[in-house]
Order: structure tokens, then sequence, then C-alpha cells
């Protein structure tokens, strides 16, 4: 493939800080529109970015794709971890209120818990679809 200088120093520019503003997004999430799932998008498509300039086998190399599906897993557990502890302390699936003392507070670490699985599913599955497409 041939290597473009232009997009080569774009790239090296802009994908810090698509992964910055994703994680603005990420755990501003709770107080403005966002979280996880847009989180994930933006964060993903700084990888895409990354693959589609310097090439899918320099993604491989950067980010392993079982290193990938480890984290969808990974989201996921979390998410039901979330869950799986408010049953555990007495409630609902999901309800954050048990997850502290003070029931904003649980309130606060649930949805930021939650959040944060969303957005390493979600990241972790758009890199995994773009392996799936994007083959050399």
């Amino acid at each position: 493939m041939e290597h473009h200088l232009v997009l080569s120093v774009v790239a090296r520019i802009l994908i810090p800080l698509i992964m910055l503003f994703a994680l603005y997004v990420q755990f501003h999430g709770d107080y403005s529109p966002g979280g996880g799932f847009q989180a994930g998008v933006i964060f993903a498509s700084s990888f895409i970015l990354y693959g589609i300039i310097y090439g899918i086998e320099n993604l491989r190399e950067v980010v392993h794709p079982s290193f990938i599906r480890s984290l969808a897993a990974l989201g996921v557990l979390i998410y039901i971890s979330v869950g799986v502890v408010a049953i555990l302390k007495g409630g609902e699936f999901l309800n954050y209120n048990l997850l502290s003392e003070n029931s904003v507070t649980g309130q606060h670490i649930g949805i930021m818990l939650i959040e944060l699985g969303v957005g390493i599913t979600v990241a972790s599955t758009m890199i995994i679809l773009f392996y799936a497409f994007a083959r050399p």
C-alpha cells in the first residue's frame, strides 16, 4: 500500500483528539446527552481511521482481534455485574440506589459503570465489525 504523507500527518493529529473527545463523551454522559454508546462509536472510529490510513495489518498489530473480543466480553460482564450486585443487595436488577449508602451516590456509581460497560462493548464490537469487513 502506498504511504501518503499528508494523510499520515493528519491522522497523527486527529486520532488522539478523537480518543480524547470519546473519553469526554463517556465520562460526561451522565450530566448531558451522550454516554457509553456514543463514546464507544467515537473511540472505535479512531482505530478505524488508523486502519484505513495505515492498513488493516498494522491495526491488527496495534490491537489484536482476540484482545478486542475479550474487551467486548468484559464490557458485557461489567454491565451484568452491576445488575447482579443490585440483586445481591436485595433489590431489582439494575437498581442503582442500592450500590451505595446514599441513593444519589448509588445512582451516580451505577450509571457510570453501566455506561463504561456499554462504551467498552460498543467500541469493541465496532472494531470487530471493521476487522470482519476490511479484509486485506
